[in-house]
């Protein structure tokens, strides 16, 4: 494993980041997190979050600690990683229908308005979003980017276990990471 690499897992909201994260955890890669965010009935497994993160445009200073782990951050914060690093990026993507069904039910757990946007108009924002992300992560020479479709890894967790292995230079174990994907937390299906 290359110690100075950082390995950013990335994707719109409610796209299996946190998935990801837990996956990158059982198979042996250190994850950077803070545990302030808890485990609730939107994300049963937690969040995997760190605070810093939602920082990196006026504060990079956590960058070092995270070389060598894995960091979650939402898609678009990415257009601020600082060039002086080399990052592998996993983007997790989700059919937006799915995405949009999760996030209504999130919103609605917490007491919070789910009409202040059509679904129609959010998903044309959250599809030029992603699209921006992918045409800028392509341009970035310090990047290397892996693809991960959420329906993928739950139809078949270990394909993609050993599909993200390869990415991260192989020495994962992929078994591990097959075994904590949950296939019962796939609540919103398209």
């Amino acid at each position: 494993m290359d110690q100075k690499t950082i390995t950013i897992v990335s994707g719109l909201p409610r796209s299996g980041t946190s998935m990801m994260m837990r996956m990158l955890e059982a198979g042996g890669m250190e994850v950077l997190t803070d545990q302030i965010r808890v485990a609730d009935e939107d994300n049963p497994q937690g969040y995997y979050e760190f605070e810093p993160v939602k920082q990196i445009e006026t504060d990079t200073t956590w960058l070092p600690a995270a070389q060598g782990k894995a960091v979650k951050m939402v898609a678009a914060l990415l257009k601020h990683l600082p060039a002086g690093y080399s990052y592998k990026v996993i983007l997790m993507q989700r059919r937006m229908q799915e995405v949009l069904a999760s996030q209504k039910q999130m919103l609605r757990r917490r007491g919070e308005p789910t009409d202040r946007i059509s679904d129609e108009q959010m998903a044309e924002l959250f599809a030029r979003h992603l699209e921006r992300v992918k045409a800028w992560l392509a341009q970035q020479p310090n990047i290397e980017l892996l693809h991960v479709h959420y329906d993928q890894v739950l139809a078949d967790p270990y394909r993609q276990a050993a599909e993200i292995n390869r990415f991260l230079g192989g020495w994962l174990d992929v078994e591990r990471m097959a075994a904590v994907v949950d296939p019962a937390l796939y609540r919103q299906r398209a």
